[in-house]
C-alpha cells in the first residue's frame, strides 16, 4: 500500500487498516514458527506497511 493511499484514508479506517495488518503480522509470525511460510518476505512488507500507516497517523494529529 502506498503512502499517498493512505493519506485519503480517515482516522477511523487507518487505524482499522493498522488492526487488520497487525493481525497479518502475527498470522505470518505464526506461520513463520511451524515452517509453514511460503513467502518470508511479506512479514518485512506488511512490517513496513504498518509503518506507513503510523506515520500518516501520527502526520494527521499534528496537522490538526
Amino acid at each position: 500500500m502506498k503512502a499517498t493511499e493512505l493519506r485519503e484514508l480517515s482516522a477511523a479506517e487507518l487505524n482499522k487498516k493498522l488492526a487488520e495488518l497487525k493481525q497479518e503480522l502475527f498470522n505470518l509470525r505464526f506461520q513463520h514458527a511451524v515452517n509453514q511460510l511460503e513467502n518470508p518476505g511479506r512479514i518485512e512488507a506488511v512490517k513496513r506497511d504498518i509503518a506507513r500507516v503510523k506515520t500518516v497517523l501520527r502526520a494527521n494529529e499534528l496537522n490538526h
